[in-house]
């Protein structure tokens, strides 16, 4: 168990990390090459003698789901042709605690009353690149990581994760969300520290979203302004990404990126035509492929000392109206710890 989690937290952190790709392999380790299966494993699957409690039916060209023995804990269904959950499947599975999905033909109206609802020990729930429409649930009020990725939601009532206080990693991405349809989803989410809700149709960052987020994903939306204050209320934010979206200059209240927690600013592909305020702790700030015609230093830094300068690793400004002569003489010394300032 401290390999499995020491991979989740690997994982969770290179999320974190620059301008990133990620996938999920991390949580599908390979079954050991055994030939040798637990006795009270279904046929169709394989539960490794040095890890009974695991159950791998992964690519295995299923249509269904197997009766799953007790004992089980991890459940692996990924990347096959499941259509639906029919009752009783995990009716022996009392101490289920990951079910992954990812890559089936699942519907919504498909999943049976008494199935994913009665797994009341399950923490994580990965069910991206299905044919969702609504969330399934009630959920497990044990759930600390719940993917939904790549469906047909077009909906997430308020009530969606009532009472799941120790949900830290939510990813709603690609998916057909609006900003009213998740109002109010996110209320009372204690332990959530990211939160991904990038390529869907949201014209606004979500509201209600709770002050211990660290990560927030809102990349390829509709989204052309930045609610004032609305940083003061996340005193944990360090990663914010809302690039590919329509955000101009009049959309971004003075100060509004002005917060000390903030290391990663990601407002790419946008419609800026200045640089925006910034605190001097930020360490990446990315502004490629936008409108910028000027070098405002005073954005970056308020003014420039042996202790006051700004904290910039990273400065991304190619694709825009400036250049390396649009530098002002100062900027060595506010740019000091700069490794990386991109013009073209």
């Amino acid at each position: 168990m401290f390999a499995l989690g020491f991979f989740l937290l690997a994982g969770l952190l290179c999320q974190s990390l620059g301008q990133y790709e990620y996938d999920d392999e991390y949580y599908f380790p390979s079954a050991p090459v055994e030939g040798l299966s637990t006795p009270t494993c279904s046929q169709e699957c394989e539960c490794p003698l040095s890890f009974p409690t695991a159950m791998y039916c992964n690519d295995r060209n299923l249509k269904f789901i197997p009766i799953v023995p007790s004992g089980i804990k991890y459940l692996y269904l990924q990347n096959n042709h499941i259509e639906e959950i029919k009752t009783g499947v995990f009716d022996n599975a009392t101490d289920l605690r990951w079910l992954i999905l990812d890559n089936n033909n699942i519907t919504s109206d498909k999943i049976q009353a008494g199935t994913i609802d009665k797994l009341s020990k399950l923490e994580k729930l990965l069910f991206s690149n299905n044919k969702l429409t609504k969330a399934p649930g009630p959920l497990s009020k044990s759930m600390d990581e719940l993917k939904l990725i790549g469906n047909q939601l077009s909906s997430f009532p308020s009530n969606t994760l009532s009472g799941m206080e120790n949900l830290t990693t939510l990813h709603l991405s690609k998916n057909k969300l609006t900003t009213e349809s998740i109002t109010g989803a996110f209320k009372n989410l204690k332990s959530l520290v990211l939160l991904d809700v990038s390529e869907n149709k949201l014209k606004k960052l979500p509201s209600g979203v709770p002050p211990s987020l660290l990560m927030l994903y809102a990349d390829n939306n509709d989204i052309d302004s930045i609610p004032n204050g609305y940083l003061a209320k996340l005193p944990a934010l360090q990663y914010l990404r809302v690039s590919h979206n329509k955000l101009v200059d009049s959309g971004i209240p003075a100060g509004v990126f002005n917060v000390s927690s903030l290391l990663e600013l990601d407002l790419s592909f946008n419609k800026l035509k200045s640089i925006p305020e910034i605190n001097e702790s930020l360490e990446h700030l990315y502004l490629q492929v936008n409108e910028i015609n000027k070098f405002d230093l005073t954005n970056i830094c308020k003014f420039s000392s042996p202790v006051n300068y700004s904290r910039l690793k990273t400065l991304r400004l190619d694709g825009n109206n400036i250049t390396h002569s649009s530098m002002p003489d100062d900027t060595a010394n506010c740019l000091r710890q700069a490794s990386e300032i991109i013009f073209e």
